[in-house]
């Protein structure tokens, strides 16, 4: 495991103002600074199928991705975007697309080179907000890929995380703790960084992928904000993520964020279980 960061300064652990809430993009700045390398795919062709009929094809060139999709995800034609990717294993690969051509949308795919398998996260920012829901939506598909026959497990919705509690580390200055509480929420802090103190309680999904491999994705109730995260809790404890928000002055925005996991432990519910 990395060595945790150097002791933070006196000002660094000043709390933030509880009554300043702050916009997704400050917090944002240099959450990926421990973020694994990004990986070139260009010359790479991928099409998957997704478990309710929506096909996605997908072809990286010149560090962007000519892709169309019908279904769920239907395009008026082929678009072209940006992509990021990184292996965050040596048979799996987490892919995103900051939809450009598409406002206030994000698609994320996690995939595996020998199982075939996939996993399909659309993330969506609303035109306006809905009192007492979050103003991101993100919708979760299975899929496999056409580089060969799918075997093992399918990917699906997991309680695996609930009970426990981690700390992530992304970068010197951002430190976070999660709590996985249910289902379908967890309840997260600031450690350290520009959001120091604050915290909530916001809705989440998790997904088992592989064995200790987790989709968690969350969606924010205060600010607009979407996040869909691979932790890898089992290799080498470390996670890739990215965001899709509006920032202070009002604009959709994908950044990339990823770092390092520390287990803080687990508690177990003796009989009645959470949602």
């Amino acid at each position: 495991m990395t060595t945790p960061a150097a002791a933070p300064t006196a000002a660094e652990l000043t709390a933030a103002d509880p009554n300043e809430w702050r916009s997704y993009d400050e917090f944002a700045a240099g959450i990926d600074t421990y973020r694994l390398p990004s990986i070139d795919l260009d010359g790479q062709t991928l099409a998957l199928l997704l478990d309710d009929g929506t096909e996605l094809r997908l072809a990286f060139e010149d560090g962007e991705v000519a892709w169309s999709a019908s279904g769920s995800i239907t395009t008026a034609g082929e678009l072209r975007d940006p992509y990021d990717a990184v292996r965050v294993r040596e048979d799996v690969v987490f892919l995103n697309l900051p939809v450009e051509t598409r406002e206030r949308e994000a698609i994320t795919i996690v995939y595996s080179e020998r199982t075939h398998r996939a996993l399909v996260t659309r993330s969506e920012i609303a035109e306006s907000e809905t009192e007492g829901e979050p103003r991101v939506g993100q919708t979760f598909w299975a899929a496999t890929t056409d580089r060969g026959t799918a075997t093992g497990e399918v990917p699906g919705p997991s309680r695996d995380l609930i009970g426990r509690r981690n700390l992530y580390r992304y970068s010197p200055e951002h430190l976070y703790e999660h709590m996985y509480v249910s289902s379908e929420r967890y309840a997260w802090q600031c450690v350290q960084g520009v959001q120091r103190g604050h915290g909530d309680m916001d809705l989440s999904t998790v997904w088992k992928f592989a064995d200790g491999l987790y989709l968690f994705c969350f969606r924010e109730f205060r600010i607009a904000v979407a996040s869909v995260w691979l932790h890898d809790l089992g290799t080498q404890l470390m996670t890739t993520g990215i965001f899709l928000g509006i920032t202070g002055d009002g604009r959709a925005e994908h950044s990339r964020a990823g770092g390092h996991v520390y287990p803080l432990g687990s508690v177990a519910y003796p009989d009645v279980q959470p949602v």
